[in-house]
């Protein structure tokens, strides 16, 4: 009884096998008593397969629940048909829209994305840069990492010859292509539309110091008091340790207590600006009549508040789909034996107006 039962296990195990082991070519092609060729041909639809043999092979490969060996594929073709990701942070509106861009390009061209966030760190984005390459991902797409720069793990990925495209967070130093916004441009504009409201005393709560977005914001700023003979003073420049909320109730806190006479501020990005709001509403410092707040990224928060935020919008999602193209073109050259010549691509801004600038004194 005990060595029937042990036969019946291993017979049932048998079967379980036999059931999950994958569907081949070679096994539809014996079925039919056709040859591996014909079979290949007629599931990727070649014209000198007739129609019958065509029919026969599509109907017998869904009833097997035939799929291609990708790992076979992809070693034929020397392409993973993957592409990594790494961004500082997932959880922000303005990285969860160029996401959502990037994928919906990639599922189009049939690429899936390895999503990796680095959460600022050097040291994660180093190793993160490593696991793909050692994935072999067809293409990598990157916002560096505030502390990152032309690092060894960047020019890796170039000396490897993987195609590389930065956005966002970018670093002028390493030739890549880059999909990017004129932040200089863009800061100006926001600090224009705080003085052509009567402001006169603007800070400016910038970012850190080496984010190639966070200095260019930061000379817009100047250059816009400059163009409008506002002089310059330090005093007026609260630098981020990190971009959060709390971040912006600490400086709007600062900003009383220092008493500068400050009536207009520009904000490095809106999650900062919304604490710095939060908390003069929370004070009772009326805003905009005594205080004009912009922020930068068009966040949707921004737009639910009260007052509703000023703010600089970011195509967020149309860089994500720029990316990716720019990213598809240099991995379709480099198939193709092609040279490569990186390209930069520059999208528009436009300065959103809302309550918290709107001065009604």
């Amino acid at each position: 009884e005990n060595t029937e039962n042990v036969f019946d296990f291993s017979f049932i195990i048998f079967s379980y096998i036999c059931y999950m082991k994958e569907t081949t070519l070679k096994q539809i092609a014996e079925t039919l008593g056709i040859s591996i060729t014909t079979v290949s041909k007629a599931l990727k639809n070649y014209p000198d397969v007739s129609e019958k043999t065509r029919k026969a092979v599509v109907a017998l490969a869904e009833e097997l629940s035939y799929t291609p060996n990708s790992f076979a594929v992809n070693l034929r073709t020397k392409e993973s048909k993957t592409i990594g990701l790494i961004i500082p942070e997932v959880v922000h509106h303005f990285f969860s829209n160029v996401i959502n861009g990037i994928i919906a390009e990639a599922e189009k061209n049939g690429y899936l994305v390895i999503i990796l966030q680095s959460n600022e760190s050097l040291e994660l984005e180093k190793k993160q840069v490593e696991l793909l390459i050692n994935k072999r991902v067809d293409g990598i797409i990157m916002s560096l990492s505030n502390e990152s720069n032309n690092d060894f793990h960047i020019k890796e990925i170039l000396r490897k010859g993987i195609p590389f495209v930065q956005f966002d967070k970018i670093s002028k130093l390493i030739p890549s292509s880059k999909v990017i916004i004129d932040d200089q441009k863009a800061a100006m504009e926001a600090v224009q539309h705080l003085i052509d409201k009567g402001c006169r005393k603007i800070a400016h709560i910038r970012g850190l110091e080496n984010p190639q977005n966070s200095i260019d914001r930061f000379i817009g700023y100047k250059k816009a008091l400059e163009k409008n003979g506002i002089p310059f003073d330090s005093k007026l420049v609260y630098s981020c340790k990190s971009i959060t909320f709390e971040q912006g109730v600490e400086f709007a806190k600062q900003i009383v207590e220092e008493n500068l006479g400050i009536d207009g501020i520009f904000v490095i990005t809106d999650l900062v600006a919304i604490g710095v709001l939060a908390h003069f509403n929370e004070i009772g410092i009326q805003v905009p009549n005594q205080i004009a707040i912009i922020g930068f990224s068009n966040w949707f928060v921004s737009q639910v508040i009260s007052p509703k935020l000023s703010t600089v919008d970011q195509p967020n999602y149309e860089m994500g789909v720029a990316a990716f193209e720019l990213l598809l073109e240099e991995m379709i050259c480099r198939k193709d034996g092609k040279a490569f010549t990186p390209r930069t691509i520059e999208l528009g801004t436009s300065v959103i107006v809302r309550d918290s600038t709107l001065k009604t004194n």
